[in-house]
């Protein structure tokens, strides 16, 4: 069975990291008996936000420089992917954007502590509270609701919310990540040797993972 390692480079509140991993994954479903195995590392677009957060339409025009009304057009498209691959970007519900460090604290004990799958289970419950749910991911009382509900054990996530655990190799881990020169996410790198960003198509990335698997038999 093939089995092809994933580094997932992404932030909890990147709308087209979501998109990214669901047509990656929807990618490999098409490719039979294939394993994908996943690791995400973290990105924090903003690493400076303050913890009350900033709306995001202020935020989106004074980062870019994007009109309403191209807002709007980027707003509806990204909904639009999502309802294609089966995520729920509910209008309204990203009203603001939030500090993420401590969501990749959290990501990375349980990658750390309890493996992959457990990893996965919670970033996918991460998105869907930012982008379907409209939570503050930054709210130490929802980063533990999330993390118990993906498995983790509660009184560790508690403790881990109230101290700065795992700061540091979060830290380490996004200036490795810079220098390797990736600046934008999603970055997915494949087999430790193919990179590929964006929020590319499903059929962008089958071609891809079927390239991958060429060249490695």
């Amino acid at each position: 069975m093939p089995r092809m390692r994933i580094d997932f480079i992404s932030d909890i509140v990147c709308p087209w990291c979501a998109i990214g991993l669901y047509s990656l994954e929807a990618a490999a479903a098409r490719i039979p008996g294939l394993v994908l195995d996943l690791h995400f590392h973290p990105f924090e677009l903003n690493p400076d936000m303050g913890p009350e957060g900033q709306d995001i339409e202020e935020h989106l025009a004074h980062k870019y420089g994007a009109s309403p009304a191209a807002l709007a057009g980027t707003r509806q498209a990204i909904r639009e992917r999502g309802a294609e691959l089966g995520f729920e970007f509910r209008p309204g519900a990203r009203s603001r954007i939030y500090s993420t460090r401590s969501a990749h604290r959290l990501l990375h004990w349980a990658d750390d502590a309890f493996g992959a799958a457990v990893q996965r289970t919670l970033k996918l419950a991460l998105l869907k509270a930012y982008f379907t749910d409209g939570r503050d991911v930054s709210d130490p009382a929802v980063l533990l609701e999330q993390a118990v509900a993906a498995g983790l054990p509660e009184a560790e996530a508690r403790e881990l919310l109230h101290s700065d655990r795992y700061a540091a190799e979060v830290t380490e881990a996004e200036a490795e990540v810079h220098a390797q020169g990736i600046h934008a996410v999603p970055a997915i790198i494949v087999n430790q040797r193919h990179l590929i960003q964006g929020g590319q198509s499903v059929e962008v990335f089958e071609k891809l993972l079927h390239q991958v698997m060429t060249e490695a038999t």
